[in-house]
């Protein structure tokens, strides 16, 4: 599992709330100061998953103030940046001269080497979101570009910021699910998808080197697939069309891959049937579960599932695959 530093307010006693989450927040995200209106019962969490050189956080707390001055910045600079993802309430931030407020779905750039300001406007009685903080040496962006993002509201709703959002959002929500050498991949995956962010929104995209657009393409071709399982029509070539990629290219992308266009969707189509074989709660008939995930051939699908999983699923699903496994 990758290492997972987790806090929640509510194990402490209520006086001490707020200034063990100041001082969590200062040791693990980046020195500042906190100020609220809720000492008396500070509700807050925090989940970071360490990625090495990236960390990803799952933050949820009440209205706060939030600032980093220049006498912080000069006595500890991590010289990184934070991408806040907003799930819930409101962020003003005043930061490299620019005041902008970002509401859910929206991200903002936070640089570690200049100050801020900041106000976090509760909703439903608290703030939430997905923080990823990581060297500025790691983008091949230049500083002085990167600066001109700071405090500006970036789209997490469509296009490549979606991406981003919605692999910020998988990483918090299934954190268990990943080993520690899982962590150098995820960690790759988070720095090329804001990289193509940046740039796109800086209009540098002749600046990103060709092996992170090909990452972030192929990223954007398995989210495509897995997010049109259901559909018997899901082809190579509705793929490449999704993705707005000629076909060829899309195979050309996969040569480097152990499967190919076709064999990833069918892997992926056997593994949501494997899943829902497995589940004792289900009641649905094996055809429907086929059904479900693109097969309409039933014979097709029993051999396809036998192939892959060395039984019918019939017999997989009765839980003779646990007593093989035993």
């Amino acid at each position: 599992m990758v290492v997972l530093t987790e806090f929640r307010t509510d194990d402490i006693e209520r006086s001490q709330r707020f200034a063990r989450w100041c001082d969590l927040t200062s040791d693990t995200l980046v020195p500042s100061t906190l100020r609220t209106d809720h000492h008396e019962d500070f509700r807050a969490g925090l989940r970071v998953m360490d990625l090495g050189a990236v960390q990803v956080s799952a933050v949820t707390y009440p209205s706060l103030v939030t600032s980093r001055p220049t006498k912080l910045v000069r006595r500890s600079d991590p010289e990184g940046l934070q991408l806040m993802l907003n799930l819930e309430g409101s962020h003003r931030l005043i930061h490299g001269g620019r005041d902008a407020t970002s509401t859910a779905g929206e991200m903002m750039l936070f640089d570690t080497s200049r100050p801020w300001q900041g106000w976090a406007g509760a909703d439903r009685g608290r703030v939430g979101g997905v923080l990823l903080q990581l060297p500025r040496a790691l983008l091949p962006l230049k500083t002085d570009r990167l600066h001109s993002l700071s405090a500006t509201p970036l789209p997490g709703t469509w296009g490549v910021g979606a991406l981003l959002a919605g692999y910020l959002r998988q990483l918090v929500t299934g954190p268990h699910s990943y080993t520690a050498t899982d962590g150098p991949r995820l960690a790759t995956v988070a720095v090329d998808l804001l990289t193509t962010v940046c740039a796109h929104h800086l209009d540098a995209e002749a600046a990103v080197p060709p092996e992170v657009h090909r990452r972030v393409l192929l990223k954007r071709v398995h989210d495509f697939i897995d997010q049109h399982l259901p559909d018997p029509d899901l082809t190579p070539a509705a793929v490449a069309a999704g993705c707005q990629v000629s076909l060829r290219h899309l195979h050309r992308l996969f040569e480097d891959e152990d499967l190919t266009v076709a064999s990833s969707i069918r892997r992926r189509r056997l593994e949501q049937c494997r899943r829902d074989l497995a589940d004792p709660r289900s009641i649905r008939p094996i055809s429907a579960i086929a059904a479900r995930w693109g097969f309409t051939d039933a014979a097709h699908f029993s051999r396809k599932f036998r192939s892959a999983y060395g039984m019918s699923p019939s017999d997989y699903r009765n839980g003779r695959h646990a007593s093989l496994a035993n």
